[in-house]
């Protein structure tokens, strides 16, 4: 994250390093895929989980799950403010998005099961089947023209 006139912003990117598989580099793609989906329905009007269904469903429809343990926050003053946005839930509920939000919208999509653990240094956090977990995220502010992403990675 970076704190910049008083405003934070938060991004995060996942990124191979070397040669990676066709399986990684597809969990890589639609993580990055199901941000870009989740960042089109944060609209004014829109209702907070319309965003979670699109990570959701993008995501398991490939066969992927996600992490259900974090998630992305309003931000503003403070790095994480509400409302939580998980990546899952059923569209139409939650709060209506309303201009001057600014979202840090983050899927956390893992290759197997959705569930993860920490580690013993309180920090490191892996899924508990051991498969690869891929990160994307975006600091975006709900406008009257539509999301607009504020975060460069």
């Amino acid at each position: 994250g970076a704190l910049i006139d008083g405003y934070f912003g938060d991004a995060a990117v996942t990124l191979p390093i070397g040669e990676v598989d066709e399986d990684l580099q597809k969990l890589l793609k639609v993580t990055e895929e199901s941000l870009l989906l989740g960042i089109a329905q944060a609209k004014f009007g829109n209702r907070l989980y319309d965003v979670s269904y699109a990570v959701q469903t993008h995501v398991e429809a490939n066969g992927f799950s996600v992490v259900r343990d974090y998630v992305g926050h309003g931000i503003g003053r403070a790095m994480h403010e509400d409302p939580q946005i998980p990546n899952f839930g059923k569209p139409g509920r939650g709060p209506r998005l309303e201009v001057g939000m600014a979202l840090a919208i983050e899927p956390m999509v893992n290759m197997g099961t959705y569930e993860v653990r920490t580690l013993k240094d309180h920090w490191t956090v892996v899924t508990k089947d051991s498969r690869s977990s891929a990160h994307f995220e975006h600091t975006v502010a709900i406008t009257e023209n539509g999301p607009e992403i504020l975060t460069r990675c």
